[in-house]
């Protein structure tokens, strides 16, 4: 029972770290959870966090197969999720009416909102790459685990990652009600540039790799 709590509380550690440094889907946490309410952002948060609860679980059991092939396909994968962020980042830069997105219901298009922030996530399959470092670092080794351990183990990935996007989708909801007049506007826009940026650098990166 001991070292399936452990391993639990190693998951956690593993997927809170795995999910906390800034990028493009936190910017749509943060964006959605102003413009629609703290249940848009955190639901956003839960699909990041599937998402980097399967690649834990790849991870956790040493599905190298499965690990090796998405690396190999690093690239098309960045290239996938650059389009996707530019996609993302047309839709908010177009926005003319701020106020119009924010009354609208809390729960509108939530199901949206889950499946757009998993498949940006699971478009960066170097994420493995840092699970295994992780796992390595907190001693669960980089080559799987046994079953047993396993399954908390990716369960613990999967409430760690899910601590970090309530937590970052209860900061932002403080700042909900202070936004008036062009305000939500204004983050749209900021929105969307930061978005076009992580977009333009990934697509960038792929394209002067393949040209070297």
């Amino acid at each position: 029972m001991l070292d399936l709590l452990v391993m639990l509380g190693k998951g956690a550690v593993a997927g809170f770290v795995i999910a906390a440094p800034v990028g493009p889907v936190g910017v749509l946490c943060v964006q959605r959870t102003l413009e629609r309410g703290s249940l848009s952002g955190l639901v956003g948060g839960l699909g990041a966090a599937l998402a980097d609860a399967a690649y834990g679980c790849i991870a956790a059991f040493g599905l190298s197969l499965i690990a090796n092939w998405l690396q190999q396909h690093e690239l098309a994968f960045r290239l996938v999720g650059g389009v996707f962020l530019l996609f993302m980042a047309w839709r908010m830069l177009k926005a003319v009416d701020g106020s119009r997105a924010a009354a609208l219901p809390e729960h509108e298009g939530l199901a949206n909102i889950f499946f757009t922030t998993m498949i940006l996530t699971a478009t960066n399959p170097i994420t493995i790459v840092a699970f295994l470092g992780i796992f390595a670092f907190l001693g669960i080794g980089a080559i799987g685990v046994d079953k047993t351990l396993a399954w908390p183990l990716v369960f613990g990935v999967f409430l760690g990652s899910s601590l970090w996007w309530l937590s970052l989708a209860g900061l932002a909801a403080r700042f909900r009600d202070r936004l008036r007049g062009g305000g939500m506007l204004r983050i749209n826009r900021g929105s969307g540039l930061l978005l076009l940026c992580f977009g333009l650098y990934g697509i960038g990166s792929v394209l002067w790799i393949w040209s070297r």
